[in-house]
């Protein structure tokens, strides 16, 4: 049970690993970060951080499911880590880089909304202009739709990778037009401005207008105006058919070990999820983002201002990145998932600091390894997870079937523990009391039963600043 509602999620296909075979395939990387020393000097401070940032990485690709990572962490002007773990291709045994290039999926949003920002600093595009501006046939339902309602998740407008419809269309090429129309007459959700809810349909609704609005395919935007000039000469639009170098090959997890993730055609996530990147690139992106080279620095503000809902209320995202902190250290970050891949870049203005880890896995969480790397690198502590007792009577109150989406989670004992059951494993919960657990799989992720009449009802799942409802079924 790892939601990622932040991402690409809903294309991922998961399953159960197999821990034995991971453990085994982590074991090809590149060559050591840290530089010999003379055999009586003392590692510098600079040393020690890398050599702690490595030990990190090794141990996530260790013991989660993932046959390949890339890792990049940027202090400053120092590069801390730049390094590959296991293998970005399992068949013929090529190594993980920080140039192996994956997919990247919502981390995609934020290059969305830079183009965006680029075009509203021509004068093209305003902010609070309607879509009915470039837009003129779709069907608002009386509603007043701005860019601004798209670019920050509070439009209402129904989100199409939650149709069963499209999820049976996966390997369809599909145009622009057939797919919006999927969603486009569907009911709202709720009324612009009400909510915030996290949707895939407003991105890939931004790439047709950004296309509208210039006359030029979103792909060629991409190229002409971010990675062009920016040098990100491995950073691209994920097309299937063209022969990348160094692209990996994503996966999924089976009882018999790893198994090529499900297919899917990249019309599908477009200017919501279909960029492929590098680690190295993702982090010169981010670099380049806050030194002004991709935005004028009062757009960069509008991309990192939490929103506000109708009500006055703050959402936590701005436009195509979400704003929190870690350890009380203020950070911007966004995660990506789409089949056989997952992502996370983070960037902590305030300490320039940028760190971003992909993976060609469905089944990890790459922000519990780059909150880890965070802490390593700004110097604080690495969190101590509780794991409180408990008894027989307390341990009968949870356990139960769950539906959480369209997933069936089982919470069942395991020894004198608890777990949680589904198609992506079995993993152990440490109590915090209070109803408050967290899962194995994610030392950052809380799950919270209600409880009434000394019975879970159901439970609420907080991960990557997201949070979903399970339901109890029996």
């Amino acid at each position: 049970m790892q939601p990622d509602p932040v991402n690409y999620s809903e294309f991922a296909m998961r399953a159960v690993g197999d821990p034995m075979r991971i453990a085994l395939l982590a074991i090809a990387v590149l060559a050591a970060v840290v530089p010999c020393q003379p055999a009586d000097a003392q590692p510098s401070a600079h040393t020690r951080t890398a050599a702690r940032l490595d030990s990190l990485a090794r141990a996530f690709v260790t013991r989660t499911p993932a046959p390949g990572l890339a890792v990049v962490v940027l202090r400053g002007n120092d590069t801390l880590l730049a390094r590959g773990y296991g293998y970005a291709d399992l068949e013929d045994r090529a190594p993980a880089t920080p140039r192996t290039v994956f997919r990247i999926g919502s981390v995609t949003k934020q290059f969305t909304a830079a183009l965006v920002m680029q075009l509203v600093q021509e004068g093209r595009i305003a902010l609070d202009d309607t879509i009915q501006r470039f837009l003129p046939d779709y069907p608002v339902q009386g509603h007043r739709v701005t860019i601004r309602h798209l670019l920050t998740h509070t439009a209402g407008i129904k989100a199409y990778t939650s149709l069963p419809d499209v999820l049976r269309l996966l390997r369809t090429d599909l145009s622009e037009d057939s797919l919006v129309a999927m969603f486009a007459s569907k009911p709202f959700d709720f009324a612009p401005g009400d909510r915030y809810r996290y949707n895939n349909s407003g991105y890939y609704l931004l790439g047709v207008i950004v296309e509208r609005v210039t006359g030029r395919p979103y792909d060629e935007l991409l190229r002409e105006r971010l990675f062009q000039p920016l040098g990100l000469l491995d950073t691209r639009y994920c097309s299937t058919r063209p022969v990348v170098r160094r692209r990996a090959q994503g996966y999924a997890n089976a009882p018999e070990g790893f198994v090529n993730a499900e297919w899917i055609s990249m019309t599908l996530p477009f200017a919501a999820g279909a960029i492929c990147s590098t680690a190295l690139d993702l982090a010169t992106w981010t670099r380049a983002l806050w030194a002004g080279r991709v935005v004028a620095p009062a757009s960069l503000r509008e991309m990192t201002t939490p929103a506000r809902l109708n009500s006055g209320a703050s959402t936590g995202y701005g436009f195509g990145l979400g704003m929190d902190s870690l350890a009380g250290h203020y950070r911007v970050s966004h995660g990506g998932s789409i089949n056989g891949f997952r992502a996370y870049l983070a960037h902590f203005p305030d300490d320039d600091l940028t760190i971003a880890v992909l993976d060609n896995s469905e089944n990890t969480s790459p922000q519990q390894l780059a909150d880890r790397l965070a802490r390593v690198a700004l110097g604080v502590p690495l969190p101590l997870v509780r794991d409180l007792p408990l008894t027989a009577a307390e341990r009968a109150r949870y356990v139960g079937s769950y539906a959480l989406g369209q997933t069936t989670v089982r919470v069942l004992e395991q020894g004198d523990a608890l777990a949680t059951e589904s198609g992506q494993g079995v993993f152990r919960l440490r109590s915090l009391g209070q109803h408050v657990f967290v899962p194995t799989y994610d030392d950052s992720a809380r799950i919270e039963f209600e409880v009434s009449s000394d019975r879970a009802t159901g439970f609420t799942i907080n991960q990557d600043g997201v949070a979903r409802h399970a339901t109890r079924v029996n």
